[in-house]
């Protein structure tokens, strides 16, 4: 352009330059690529100004389609940001540029829209940050050029600056509308003049700006020239490089099931479909827009932490921010976009704003919501999508009873058989046999015997298996259901009345003896009942020593200490109807208390039997039990 004539007027910035330029130079922002959103976030600003303007009847109608250029120029070091929106007169220049404006869009909206905007409508789809924003260029470049023309038709004006804060403006013959920043890269921010560097940066903070983005490479632009076959090639048009019309700003019936995981797979980069997700169209007085998604894991043991990006009206703001959700349901990753919250928020705003906590207080229900509305409507897809999110359900459940409150009804118990009920329809099952109780296992393996004694007394036994569970079961222990109060007992824990039946009561104080010496354990507990199972003898222990320690194995996981365990409280049911144990009495209570090598060899298998349905031997049982077996084999063939 044919501008340098001379300059019509030069000045300084009207702060104190010597102070702020530094600031803005290096602290201004804690990531310098930032400069980039700034600058087209204000392009987008001055089109979406212009475009109020048109729909509040102050300007006629314009036939431009509406674009942002983004142009780099490695053999000029320069990057250049066009836009065709409102322009700027050379007093609206000096008004916004040179006296650092906090925000241009202020004097916009109480001029063409007061407080409320036209209809009740605000002004929230103005980015309002064409002022002090603009500066953060100074970071990469050392000189910034301003060309602009307004959408009056006032004389076009050329503005330049230099990072020291001296500017000057010159007369312009620029003759469309609109405003062109051009940045002067520094040597020692020459990263930024790399094609991927850019569209890199533009993906992560433009790929949804509501105005069409094109990024040119004017040096790629240059080579294709020189190419003869590309001339005769018909072009193909160019394509923007962001989606203006993303899918959280549409309505959840206008999306399809596959435009969910292709928008998940492209924000996210993760292969692998999200279980599922939640679209949030929040009005007054939250006014947010946004979409959660609950991702799969591979295994329990996976480290999944979520990531939740903040928007402002399809700005992208920041990455991972774990204020808008409760520290529970980090694991969560989605969009969100609050045009409330101010463009530059600090995470210290984030923590403490009342908003944001209602934001949260929000995603929180809607999560509650969709777990509700699969379980009632797509109980099928629910039940298979359950130990993949059981995890996240339950540590919420354990962290906010107000969440647990409103899932009560679609939590589920998955049991031993492989199926699912709800804790409500296990109950309701279990009111004539032990009403009130859950009955569970921690190893399908090691508690089979006791599982098959439930299962063949209709009774359905849960599977509690992962280290969460223990905190999980007592978070549910501490609620009501229908009023009543509930217990969860381990397999091993308790004879059930489910598991006795009649007959002829039978008790020897001589076999309470033996086997207590032949278990080496004085505190062991004998108990006699008559089992409806033919098994001699079965472990319970005490639920609360064994849940406390268990407990503090965990903790001593967590702490690195080394934790042996407590002496648990062991009691042998001995099943009085059993032919082996009757016969067993009947020659211990013969021998008195001089029991035979024979006859404690006897208690002791049926001691060792019955501890190995109730979990494994330790390496020094084993190595006594096998022993012990291999001696009674030869003796038998003997």
């Amino acid at each position: 352009m044919g501008e340098k004539n001379g300059a019509v007027r030069t000045g300084g910035i009207s702060v104190e330059t010597q102070h702020i330029f530094p600031i803005i130079k290096k602290w201004l922002y804690s990531n310098k690529e930032i400069f980039l959103r700034e600058l087209v976030s204000n392009a987008c600003d001055a089109v979406t100004k212009l475009k109020r303007l048109i729909s509040l009847g102050h300007v006629r109608d314009i036939d431009d389609k509406f674009r942002i250029d983004v142009t780099l120029d490695k053999d000029a070091r320069t990057i250049a940001v066009s836009d065709n929106g409102i322009g700027m007169t050379a007093e609206e220049l000096d008004k916004y540029i040179c006296q650092i404006a906090l925000s241009g869009a202020l004097d916009f909206i109480s001029k063409y829209e007061g407080k409320e905007g036209k209809d009740g409508e605000n002004a929230s789809g103005i980015i309002g940050h064409f002022g002090l924003g603009f500066y953060s260029a100074f970071m990469v470049a050392d000189t910034v050029e301003i060309i602009t023309k307004s959408y009056t038709d006032a004389p076009a004006v050329r503005w330049e600056c230099s990072s020291e804060g001296e500017y000057k403006v010159f007369p312009s013959d620029r003759t469309e509308r609109g405003t062109t920043v051009i940045l002067h890269i520094t040597e020692e921010e020459s990263e930024f003049l790399s094609e991927f560097k850019l569209r890199d940066i533009l993906d992560k903070y433009c790929a949804f700006m509501p105005v069409e983005i094109y990024f040119t490479d004017e040096s790629k632009k240059e080579e294709s020239k020189d190419k003869k076959d590309d001339e005769d090639k018909e072009k193909e048009p160019p394509k923007p490089i962001n989606d203006t019309h993303p899918l959280w700003l549409k309505n959840p019936s206008e999306c399809t099931e596959e435009e969910y995981k292709e928008f998940y797979r492209k924000v996210f980069r993760d292969f692998r479909e999200p279980l599922f997700y939640i679209h949030i169209n929040a009005d007054y007085p939250l006014n947010f827009r946004g979409i959660i998604f609950i991702p799969r894991i591979r295994t329990e043991y996976e480290n999944l932490e979520g990531q939740i990006k903040l928007f402002y009206n399809q700005v992208f703001v920041a990455d991972n921010i774990k204020e808008v959700i409760p520290e529970y349901m980090l694991m969560l990753r989605g969009v969100i976009d609050c045009p409330d919250l101010p463009l530059n928020v600090s995470r210290s705003y984030l923590q403490n704003d009342a908003y944001v906590k209602k934001i949260s207080s929000h995603i929180v229900k809607k999560v509650a919501d969709k777990l509700n509305s699969l379980y009632n409507t797509e109980r099928e897809k629910y039940e298979s999508l359950w130990n993949d999110i059981k995890v996240f359900v339950q540590y919420a459940c354990i962290r906010d009873t107000k969440f647990l409150e409103r899932v009560k009804g679609c939590l589920l118990l998955p049991l031993t058989d492989d199926t699912y009920k709800s804790i409500s329809e296990y109950l309701e099952g279990a009111k004539e046999k032990h009403p009130n109780t859950v009955y569970y296992a921690t190893n399908k393996i090691d508690q089979a015997q006791y599982i098959s004694l439930y299962n063949a007394e209709g009774i359905s036994v849960a599977l509690f298996d992962k280290v969460l569970d223990t905190s999980y079961i007592q978070t549910l222990e501490g609620e009501k259901w229908d009023d009543c109060d509930i217990k969860f007992v381990r397999v091993d824990a308790d004879v059930a009345k489910a598991l006795t039946g009649d007959g002829e009561e039978y008790k020897s104080e001589v076999l309470e003896k033996l086997f207590k010496k032949v278990s080496g354990s004085e505190n062991l507990t004998v108990k006699f009942e008559i089992l409806k199972s033919d098994v001699p003898a079965i472990i319970n222990l005490s639920e609360q020593s064994r849940r406390f320690s268990d407990m503090m194995k965990f903790y001593s996981m967590s702490s690195g200490e080394k934790f042996d365990g407590l002496d648990e409280d062991i009691t042998l049911v001995l099943n009085s109807a059993s032919p082996v144990v009757r016969k067993l009495g009947e020659r211990a209570d013969d021998a008195g208390e001089s029991f035979s090598e024979e006859l404690e060899a006897a208690a002791k298998r049926i001691y060792m039997l019955a501890l190995m349905a109730q979990r494994r031997l330790t390496p020094d049982e084993l190595r006594d039990f096998l022993a012990d077996s291999y001696r009674q084999l030869e003796k038998s063939l003997s």
